[in-house]
């Protein structure tokens, strides 16, 4: 058996104990089933590392069922999405699966149980039904169709498959217990009437299993040894053991663990679609959205929603976990691998008094300081005119600030120590420039000048700068616990996306897509999927710290 340090989860242990005991023929197989009715979010990240990573490192396999049992809800668009999703985040199913390729032996498991007397039809409404199940505390009644022949039953639900029915006339519902203290086993809806055209069968049904009859017997048809669902669906466990029991199929086991829920969240894919469609934001993949396609745009790496997922375990209690925990593993991710370039956000102008005005050189930079020879460098244009931070610069700056003011000494990223002598202002009485002299012996990597200073600021040769457009984003909800309310979107930050103009240095002209970039001193960037050519657009995936935490504390 596979040995770790780390100690096993109660789902490892489950299968370490089947395979020791030979249960399932000493197999593992799990499956990941998506509902293809809107984009994954990573609370299915969790499920996707959960169920795939099982089969990995047991040496098993995973396949990928797509619960297609609502054509109402369901798209193309969203089946493929889901498909870039799972490979993006690094893993690959054995079988792509549809529970629509059971829609035949799930209809004929259907009449089985109508011959064994264990399912009838039902014409009363679904408030009716409602009402005579009644309540946790008292029994249910039956409906007058309760007691209908099995003859009786077959020709209605092969009536009810030709279409002679409207949707809402007539359902199919399991007979089992009306007293049952679990009420999904009081007499469960199995079909219901639908006409609508379905993304893969066409028009070939009109009837479509619910749910909770296609889900135990699609596991069973496939022979999924390990059944993982979140905790909602333990009362439903029942309902998939019977089924499973009376149909006398191969016998599939649900287990259960806790969903995530983050901090600043919603994972609701209602909610999520009203954020959609009532246009709070730009669309599913908004870079503000927890959806696996959003995460991405934004600059999140398959590498550290993975290790988020490990970080977070897998446990049987429901619990909160904070969103900061997610921004520290993009950063540690991000940290050794984004390359460092120079962008300057809110600029003033930094003139070095001492260089002729046509002076031009090129510096190095590397390109990641974190890896053992850089990953390679790039060339910085410098000049006697510069872009810098408007915050770098104080005229009465107070004793401990380590940057530009009167009679002050910086580091100029990769270049040179300069010295503040004076600056301009203009009628508003706003500082427009920074003039300062540089010390020629004081070249980074060749420094002879003897000069200690304490700061280090970045900048933009003024020349060869180029504009772009920045998109600060941040946490899109106020509020700790939006999902708790209907009025979740009474909380939306108004703040959570701010566009602003930057001057960049001109290698991120050859950024390239998907790759992470530190803008150094101000985040982690990546470039957006709606950036061309002549309109660069950066996204910032995340800061360099944690600032939220601190502006919380504050208030």
């Amino acid at each position: 058996m596979i040995n770790e340090e780390k100690s096993l989860n109660f789902i490892e242990e489950i299968i370490e104990a089947d395979l020791r005991n030979g249960t399932h023929d000493g197999r593992v197989l799990t499956r990941f089933p998506p509902e293809p009715n809107g984009y994954l979010h990573i609370g299915h990240a969790k499920s996707i590392c959960l169920n795939f990573g099982l089969g990995q490192k047991y040496n098993g396999q995973t396949n990928l069922r797509f619960d297609d049992t609502n054509p109402v809800t369901e798209d193309t668009e969203y089946v493929e999405s889901i498909k870039n999703d799972i490979q993006w985040l690094g893993f690959n199913w054995a079988q792509e699966l549809y529970t629509s390729d059971y829609f035949d032996t799930l209809y004929q498991y259907a009449v089985d149980l109508i011959k064994k007397d264990l399912a009838y039809v039902d014409d009363s409404t679904a408030e009716e039904i409602a009402a005579a199940k009644g309540t946790p505390t008292e029994p249910g009644v039956p409906t007058p169709n309760r007691s209908r022949s099995i003859e009786e039953n077959l020709v209605l639900f092969q009536e009810m498959k030709d279409g002679k029915y409207q949707d809402g006339e007539k359902v199919l519902r399991a007979k089992i217990d009306l007293a049952n203290p679990n009420m999904h086993l009081r007499d469960p809806l199995l079909y219901r009437i639908k006409h609508a055209h379905h993304h893969r069968t066409g028009n070939k049904w009109c009837i479509y299993p619910m749910y909770d009859f296609a889900h135990g017997q699609s596991d069973s048809i496939e022979k999924i040894t390990h059944s993982i669902c979140t905790l909602e669906f333990i009362p439903h466990r029942a309902l998939y053991d019977w089924c499973i029991e009376k149909l006398e199929i191969y016998p599939s086991k649900q287990y259960e663990f806790a969903r995530l829920n983050m901090t600043y969240t919603v994972m609701s894919k209602r909610k999520l679609l009203q954020l959609v469609n009532d246009k709070f934001v730009e669309s599913w993949d908004d870079p503000r959205m927890p959806t696996i396609s959003g995460l991405r745009r934004r600059g999140y790496t398959p590498a550290s929603i993975r290790t988020f997922c490990d970080k977070i375990g897998v446990a049987k209690r429901e619990n909160m976990i904070d969103v900061s925990l997610l921004e520290f593993c993009i950063r540690e991710d991000l940290n050794k691998t984004a390359w460092r370039r120079m962008a300057v956000l809110d600029p003033i102008k930094l003139v070095i008094t001492n260089l002729p005005s046509d002076h031009m050189e090129e510096l190095h930079g590397e390109n990641n300081p974190e890896v053992e020879g850089g990953e390679g460098s790039r060339m910085i244009p410098f000049s006697n005119e510069l872009w810098i931070e408007r915050d770098d610069f104080m005229e009465d700056a107070p004793k401990k600030f380590f940057r530009l003011g009167p009679g002050l000494s910086v580091r100029l990223k990769n270049a040179y120590i300069v010295t503040c002598h004076d600056f301009v202002k203009d009628a508003n009485g706003q500082v427009t420039e920074v003039h300062c002299t540089y010390v020629p012996n004081s070249k980074s990597g060749e420094d002879t000048s003897g000069m200690k200073v304490k700061g280090t600021i970045h900048w933009v040769s003024v020349p060869h700068a180029k504009e772009t457009e920045i998109r600060l984003y941040d946490r899109l909800f106020n509020d700790e616990n939006p999902a708790a309310s209907e009025n979740f979107k009474e909380s939306i930050n108004p703040d959570s996306l701010k566009i602003s103009k930057a001057f960049i240095e001109p290698d991120l002209l050859n950024a390239i897509p998907g790759k992470g970039y530190q803008f150094i001193r101000l985040g982690y960037f990546t470039l957006d999927t709606s950036s061309k050519p002549d309109h660069l657009v950066f996204n910032r995936t995340v800061g360099l710290k944690d600032s939220w935490a601190k502006e919380v504390k504050k208030g």
